[in-house]
C-alpha cells in the first residue's frame, strides 16, 4: 500500500501570490529523490527552481506548462511506500530548502490557466501589485499548445486563439501553425487592435513576461508617486580608468572582475554613508522619512525576460574585492535568469549603466522603495580642458534621479558633486567616504 503526498506551490515570499509553471523536469512514473529540482516557475520577480520535499514516484502532475498556480495550489502528487501501513520505512522528512512549502489551498480547485495577452491587453494600464493579488481566482482559459508551438506562432505574428487545434482535446500542434504560415498572408487570421483596425502581417503581438509586466507596473507607480528630480554632471574619469587597470593587475585581485562600473558603484556606496538622505525612503502611511542604516545596492541588469535589479545586500560593509565578486555573480545570475526573489528585493539605492548601449545620458526612474538612482553614461574620449590646455580625455556623464520628498536640491547636488570629484581624482576617496 502506497502513501501519497501532494506537493503544493510554496510561498516564495515578498507578497507573491502566484507563479506560472514554465517547465517540468520530471514526468509521471519517474522516481524522484528528496529535494530534487522538479520544475521551474516564473514569478513577477524571477525564475525559480522548485525542489521537491518528498521522495517517491510521480503519480500525477496537476499543472501543465503555462498554467498559473496560486500559492498553496497543487503541483504534483508523489506516491511512496515510505510511511505506509505495514511498511518498515520511515516517512520522508521534509527538510528546509531554498523556498518554503506553501500554505494550504483555500479554494480547493485546480489551478487555472492564464489567458494570454492580446493587442487590447497591451493598451490597458497595468494594475498595481495589490490589485493583482485581490483579483478573483476564476480565470479564463487560453488555446492549448506547447511552449515551442507558442514561440513559433509568436515569431510569425500569429494569434493562437484564431486556430482550431487538431491535437488531443483541441491542442494546437506545430503542424497547425505551419499550415497557417504556408497560407497567403491575406488569408491568415489576424488580431484586432484597440482602435478597431486590423493588424497587418508585419505586426506582431508580444506577450510580455511576468518580469516585464511587473517592471512596467512598478515604474508607472514610481514615476507618478515620487516627484523625480534629475541632475547631470559630466566628469573626466581618465584617472579612475587608470586606477581600475592597476587594480586588475594586482595579485590579490587577479581573479576578481573589476571595471569602471564596479568602481563607480562602490564609490557611490561609500559616499552614501556620508550622504544618508540618499539612502532613505518616504513612508507614505506614516508621513515620515526612514533613513536606512546600511546600503543595499541595486544594479540594473538587462535580461531576456526584462529589466532586473538584483541587490548587493549590506554593500556598505564590504571591501572592494568582496563587493566586485558579489556584484559580478548577481549580474551573471540575472542574465541567466537564475536569481531568487530574495536577491531582487530590499534595495536602498540603485545604479544603472546606460553607457554599455552607447548612450551618453538618461533620466533613470527610481525603483519603488528607494529614493535615488545614478545612471552612468558611456565613457568616451572627448576634447577636455586639462591643466590649462585642451586634451583628449575619457569623460562620462552621471545622471542622478532622486525623490524630492526625501532629498532637497542641496543634498542631491552635493552627493553628485562628491561622486564626480572622486571619479575625477580617485585619490580623494578617503576625504569623502
Amino acid at each position: 500500500m502506497s502513501a501519497t503526498q501532494v506537493f503544493t506551490l510554496p510561498d516564495l515570499g515578498e507578497g507573491l501570490t502566484e507563479s506560472e509553471v514554465l517547465n517540468w523536469k520530471v514526468e509521471v512514473g519517474q522516481e524522484v529523490s528528496l529535494n530534487q529540482v522538479i520544475a521551474e516557475v516564473e514569478t513577477a520577480k524571477a525564475v525559480v527552481e522548485l525542489p521537491c520535499p518528498y521522495a517517491g514516484v510521480v503519480a500525477e502532475i496537476h499543472a501543465e506548462p503555462g498554467t498559473v498556480v496560486p500559492v498553496g495550489g497543487p503541483l504534483l502528487t508523489i506516491a511512496s511506500d515510505s510511511g505506509a501501513p505495514g511498511s518498515d520505512k520511515p516517512a520522508p522528512k521534509r527538510t528546509p530548502t531554498l523556498v518554503g512549502y506553501g500554505a494550504p489551498s483555500s479554494g480547493g480547485h485546480r489551478p487555472a490557466r492564464r489567458r494570454r495577452g492580446s493587442a487590447l491587453a497591451a493598451a490597458v494600464p497595468v494594475p498595481d501589485q495589490q490589485a493583482l493579488a485581490e483579483e478573483p481566482s476564476e480565470r479564463r482559459y487560453v488555446t492549448r499548445s506547447t511552449p515551442p508551438v507558442r514561440k513559433l506562432a509568436r515569431d510569425h505574428g500569429i494569434d493562437l486563439e484564431t486556430i482550431q487545434g487538431t491535437g488531443p482535446e483541441g491542442l494546437v500542434t506545430r503542424e497547425d501553425v505551419q499550415a497557417l504560415i504556408a497560407q497567403p498572408a491575406s488569408s491568415q487570421p489576424t488580431a484586432e487592435t484597440t482602435s478597431g483596425t486590423v493588424e497587418t502581417d508585419r505586426d506582431q503581438v508580444i506577450i510580455p513576461s511576468a518580469v516585464r509586466k511587473a517592471t512596467a507596473a512598478a515604474m508607472v507607480s514610481s514615476a507618478f508617486t515620487a516627484p523625480h528630480v534629475t541632475e547631470f554632471l559630466t566628469v573626466d574619469v581618465t584617472e579612475s580608468l587608470s586606477l581600475v587597470e592597476q587594480l586588475r593587475a594586482h595579485r590579490s585581485l587577479k581573479d576578481t572582475k573589476i571595471n569602471f562600473t564596479t568602481f563607480a558603484a562602490f564609490t557611490a556606496v561609500k559616499l552614501l554613508a556620508r550622504h544618508r538622505a540618499l539612502n532613505s525612503i518616504w513612508v507614505q502611511e506614516h508621513g515620515h522619512i526612514l533613513q536606512r542604516g546600511t546600503v543595499n545596492l541595486g544594479m540594473a541588469v538587462a535580461s531576456e525576460r526584462g529589466l532586473l535589479v538584483p541587490v548587493v545586500h549590506d554593500a556598505s560593509a564590504m571591501t572592494l574585492d568582496v563587493f566586485a565578486r558579489e556584484l559580478s555573480e548577481l549580474i551573471r545570475q540575472g542574465r541567466e535568469g537564475t536569481l531568487s526573489p530574495a536577491q531582487l528585493t530590499g534595495g536602498t539605492f540603485s545604479v544603472t549603466n546606460v553607457g554599455v548601449f552607447g548612450v551618453d545620458a538618461g533620466t533613470p526612474i527610481i525603483p519603488p522603495g528607494q529614493s535615488g538612482i545614478i545612471a552612468l553614461g558611456q565613457v568616451a574620449r572627448r576634447p577636455w580642458e586639462y591643466r590649462g590646455e585642451v586634451a583628449l580625455r575619457h569623460t562620462t556623464t552621471l545622471a542622478l534621479s532622486f525623490d524630492h520628498r526625501v532629498i532637497d536640491g542641496k543634498e542631491g547636488s552635493e552627493f553628485l558633486a562628491d561622486l564626480g570629484q572622486i571619479l575625477t581624482n580617485p585619490g580623494m576617496v578617503n576625504l569623502f567616504a
